[in-house]
């Protein structure tokens, strides 16, 4: 049996982050840096509704809990960042 790699993943306060399977982390991660890019910006609410609306059809998992879990990782990475003292709030690549 084959068995997934795995990523642990970081979180921007220094919380612990979660093992998941690297091929979801990639689908995730990979969503999320090209819809921010063809947005420049985004509210959280959106890109979760844009990445439930279009991933969840072929996603073996729930694309929400992913979606925030790789969103808190980039942010860790310095690779994404939340625009400061927006509201709702807002990301934007680093």
């Amino acid at each position: 049996m084959n068995k997934q790699e795995k990523i642990l993943t970081l979180h921007p306060q220094g919380k612990n982050g979660v093992n998941i399977d690297k091929v979801k982390y990639d689908i995730i991660k990979d969503y999320i840096l090209k819809t921010i890019r063809n947005h420049e910006e985004i509210t959280y609410q959106r890109l979760n509704d844009l990445a439930v609306l279009e991933l969840s059809p072929t996603f073996d998992g729930k694309v929400a809990w992913y979606l925030v879990t790789v969103k808190l990782d980039l942010e860790a990475r310095n690779i994404i960042e939340r625009i400061p003292k927006t509201s709702p709030h807002k990301l934007r690549i680093k």
